[in-house]
């Protein structure tokens, strides 16, 4: 039998040896993929896509779990998520009902004190899409260029709008071309109307984004967030178009904010209200068009 204390004796050297051993291998193998990594000749290329290959399987095998939980996280994530968005539209859609109901009731409402007092229903206006094709503003002029003109029906004076509310007002008429008047212009002048207090008032421009509410009456308390639309007695702009929302005064000036964002216009529609004491059309606007 062999004595245990010769085979510990002739252990400890192997194991010494051994593990020097394998440091010595570890090292040289890691330094000789950095220097595989490294190298661009064809022969370190067929190397590395041969280690690549090697470890292509080892690699898919462990990915798929990891790909298991992270798909199963997400899923969670995205069920959370859209189950917070359903009860959100839930939401918005009960609020559009309630809404609408309201919108049916005011309509209603209108018609019969229309039929009493014998009042015509305002004109909705024949509308004309518009594409913007040139910001033909200056340092002093808020103005764009449009792509539709006489012969698409535009004529001075006519409303210029988005979805979201009053851009301005067409100023200039070629042809197949028209200039825009912004209503945030230093040269605009609209006549207003504050929704809440049914207070009239002048908004002026003054190439500024916020332009400034004048001529409001003493007694009229005019609070930041109350709704400003077009009150029509201008002659030119028919009522009732949305212009933007009163923000905080400034320099003892009420200012009002547009609802249209004039960074995203692309497009705007033309309103022909049909609306008396409109500016008649110019036979020299085509020429005046730059």
């Amino acid at each position: 039998m062999i004595n245990r204390g010769s085979a510990l004796r002739v252990a400890k050297p192997v194991k010494l040896w051994t593990q020097r051993f394998a440091f010595m291998a570890l090292s040289l193998i890691a330094i000789g993929l950095i220097a595989l990594s490294e190298a661009n000749s064809p022969f370190a290329s067929r190397m590395r896509a041969q280690v690549v290959d090697a470890f292509a399987p080892i690699l898919a095998a462990i990915s798929r779990p990891v790909d298991s939980v992270s798909g199963w996280l997400g899923a969670m994530a995205t069920a959370s998520s859209l189950r917070e968005d359903n009860a959100k539209l839930r939401a918005e859609i009960e609020t559009l009902r309630a809404t609408r109901v309201r919108a049916a009731q005011i309509e209603s409402e209108n018609r019969s004190l229309r039929s009493l007092l014998g009042a015509p229903r305002m004109n909705e206006g024949r509308p004309i899409a518009a594409r913007i094709i040139a910001d033909a503003g200056r340092g002093f002029v808020r103005s764009f260029l449009i792509a539709s003109g006489t012969a698409h029906g535009v004529r001075r004076g006519l409303a210029v709008v988005t979805a979201e509310g009053l851009v301005g007002r067409v100023t200039e008429v070629g042809e197949r071309s028209a200039r825009v008047l912004l209503l945030i212009d230093l040269n605009s002048r609209i006549s207003v109307r504050v929704q809440r207090t049914r207070s009239r008032a002048i908004l002026a421009g003054d190439n500024t984004s916020a332009p400034r509410l004048l001529y409001l009456p003493q007694d009229t308390e005019v609070r930041p967030g109350d709704r400003v639309v077009t009150s029509g007695h201008d002659g030119v702009l028919p009522p009732g178009i949305p212009v933007g929302i009163v923000a905080a005064s400034d320099g003892g000036y009420l200012r009002v904010r547009p609802h249209v964002s004039w960074s995203r216009i692309e497009f705007v529609r033309v309103i022909d209200y049909e609306t008396k004491g409109l500016v008649p059309a110019s036979p020299s606007a085509a020429r005046q068009l730059k």
